[in-house]
């Protein structure tokens, strides 16, 4: 390829100039300990620096203890958790690799098994053992599963958006690059955005406008506490996956009035409103959300990142090429690969001198290289030869 791959080239946003477009998205780990990072982040996260990403997400981090989808999740509700997080943001910048936090407030959806243990939601009965209070816009249950949420009150939705303030304050203490707010996925703020979620007939309800007041006021107040040269992101789901709820238009008009309040990226994933049966049918493939950060980066003029099922370095190649989105972001890929980046710019047919490795692994691999270069990118030729065999049209 004569011309840089843009997949591997920085981008500047406000004060922070990532070294490539790939983003690590976040996933949750269930790892916490009551909302303190652990060994397994430092492990986790930090492997996504030594191959190379550009910017790496936490998992969700709950703003809140009510706010937690389970109860291991990272948290920043308490200054305790500053110092756990900022051992991890120090190995990743020392890699050479940007790190965000996920701050969210699972609303509705809070309190659940991970998935790995059923992913069962908490009764209320649970719940009310631990003190624990499910919250949302209005007493709509997230599905047959899930018991009714209490409809949140003033107090309540001033409560919410000085906690997300407040988490701001401890991330810039923990040193991270970037906020990204979840708003999506039928947590808090995307059950707000609703009109199957959201039956409020005060300022907070009714029209597009009401239901989004509160994400929008969340974000404003967020982006007045958090480093001006520090960028924000939003996490959407451009459309929720429910009959009659959110679509694309909404979400379009939603990431303009965010632009406004100082969102600098979107994040666009899909669905997730609603465990009930009647749901808009999204067809899973690769890229199958990559559409929807097209049509808001071209509709609100936003800077987006698509997420979804990007496999590989051509792939993410193309969709920052077509102009769909500024960042591509990986997540169970990821997990396959922790050096996808790096492997990536092998599939672009990029020469790897190792000099951007961490120097610990790199001098080795060069060495390797020095010695049996030429065996070695044959074999690579090969084996690419044949995964392009057998995937066929798909590939």
């Amino acid at each position: 390829m004569a011309d840089r791959p843009l997949l591997l080239s920085p981008l500047q946003i406000r004060g922070l100039r990532l070294r490539n477009r790939v983003v690590i998205s976040p996933m949750c780990q269930h790892a916490g300990e009551d909302g303190r990072a652990t060994d397994w982040h430092l492990v986790h996260l930090g492997k996504f620096a030594l191959g190379g990403a550009g910017l790496i997400l936490t998992e969700s981090t709950a703003v809140s203890p009510e706010g937690r989808i389970g109860t291991a999740d990272l948290g920043l509700w308490s200054d305790a958790q500053v110092a756990p997080l900022r051992r991890v943001v120090d190995f990743v910048h020392g890699q050479g690799s940007a790190i965000g936090v996920q701050l969210a407030h699972a609303g509705r959806k809070a309190g659940s098994q991970p998935l790995w243990h059923g992913g069962r939601a908490f009764t209320a009965g649970e719940l009310a053992a631990q003190g624990w209070p499910r919250i949302g816009p209005s007493a709509i249950a997230a599905g047959p599963e899930w018991s009714a949420p209490e409809a949140m009150d003033g107090n309540a939705i001033a409560r919410v958006t000085e906690d997300f303030a407040a988490a701001a304050r401890r991330a810039a203490a923990a040193g991270f690059d970037a906020v990204e707010l979840h708003f999506g996925h039928g947590y808090l703020a995307a059950s707000f955005l609703s009109p199957l979620s959201n039956r409020r007939t005060d300022d907070y309800g009714g029209g597009i406008e009401g239901r989004m007041r509160l994400p929008l006021e969340i974000a404003a107040r967020v982006r007045a506490d958090w480093p001006a040269e520090r960028p924000l992101f939003c996490r959407i789901s451009a459309v929720d996956g429910a009959e009659g709820g959110w679509g694309i238009d909404d979400s379009v008009l939603l990431a303009r009035a965010l632009k406004q309040v100082g969102v600098d990226v979107i994040d666009v994933s899909s669905g997730g409103l609603t465990e009930e049966t009647r749901r808009i049918t999204v067809p899973r493939g690769p890229g199958f959300q990559a559409g929807f950060a097209e049509a808001i980066r071209h509709g609100a003029g936003m800077t987006t990142q698509a997420v979804g099922m990007i496999l590989d370095g051509p792939q993410a190649e193309e969709i920052l090429r077509a102009g769909q989105a500024d960042l591509v972001a990986i997540a169970r890929e990821a997990l396959r690969d922790p050096y996808w980046p790096r492997r990536a710019a092998e599939q672009l047919g990029v020469e790897d001198d190792y000099a951007d490795w961490p120097e610990r692994h790199g001098v080795w691999l060069a060495k390797r290289e020095q010695q049996m270069g030429e065996t070695l990118r044959a074999r690579r030729q090969a084996v690419a030869r044949g995964a392009h065999h057998g995937q066929g049209e798909t590939a």
